[in-house]
């Protein structure tokens, strides 16, 4: 059977690459356009099951490259999401009127881009590996600065032990080393996705402590993630 296609569309390659790690471990194929013009060829000749589209880009811009695929009876059926600027309900207007099928907005989360193209391919996974990974985290919220240790840690996230008072839903910058490594402190910023405490245990295996899905991580960081979680999991 063949792989689910998907199209990612944006002048930034930091932005591509961000999303492309998010499909990493899905049985998908994946194609990228640098703009409008790229991305209706793109589109034509390899007809992508669904299409995460940019709103500003040169050349064409993702709203008029939308318009066109909806106006054209071969592509129309085609899922197209845009990916619009958090703070801007006028982009949300410009897309819907372009005929989008749904949107997002930047920076972009990971569980949200995954949950929504499982809107449309179910093939996406949403589950990536995670390993041990023991080291003293620095936590920053507001004027807050805390300390705490990791407990283990994928590329979508960390889950953080310790008596660190944090909200669910709240935003949070962390910075750690990498047990082992050479590398630079990784730096990320992300969101308390959930809490483990004494009252209310999610998983009782886990110390107390808190999960973070990272939101904001650049590409060296989020490879230096990458090579740990990989060496980790071929060790004995």
């Amino acid at each position: 059977m063949a792989k689910p296609k998907i199209l990612l569309v944006d002048d930034v390659n930091l932005m591509i690459e961000l999303q492309k790690s998010f499909l990493r471990f899905s049985p998908v194929r994946v194609f990228t356009a640098h703009n409008g013009v790229e991305a209706l060829q793109v589109a034509r000749q390899e007809r992508p099951d669904v299409i995460f589209m940019d709103i500003n880009m040169p050349v064409m811009d993702g709203v008029t490259c939308c318009s066109a695929i909806k106006s054209d009876p071969e592509l129309r059926d085609i899922p197209v999401v845009m990916v619009t600027t958090m703070g801007k309900p006028e982009d949300e207007v410009r897309c819907r009127e372009a005929g989008c099928d749904a949107f997002i907005t930047k920076p972009v989360d990971r569980i949200t881009f995954l949950n929504k193209g499982r809107q449309f391919i179910p093939d996406i996974d949403r589950r990536d590996p995670r390993v041990a990974c023991k080291a003293g985290v620095e936590l920053r919220s507001n004027s807050t600065t805390e300390t705490a240790t990791s407990q283990d840690i994928s590329e979508g996230g960390i889950y953080v032990s310790g008596p660190v008072d944090v909200v669910p839903e709240s935003y949070i910058t962390l910075s750690l080393v990498l047990p082992g490594t050479d590398a630079e402190p990784v730096r990320a910023r992300g969101r308390i996705a959930w809490i483990n405490t004494d009252n209310d245990r999610k998983k009782p295996q886990l110390p107390i402590g808190f999960g973070v899905e990272f939101l904001d991580i650049d590409e060296k960081a989020l490879e230096a993630i990458r090579q740990y979680v990989e060496k980790t999991k071929k060790r004995p």
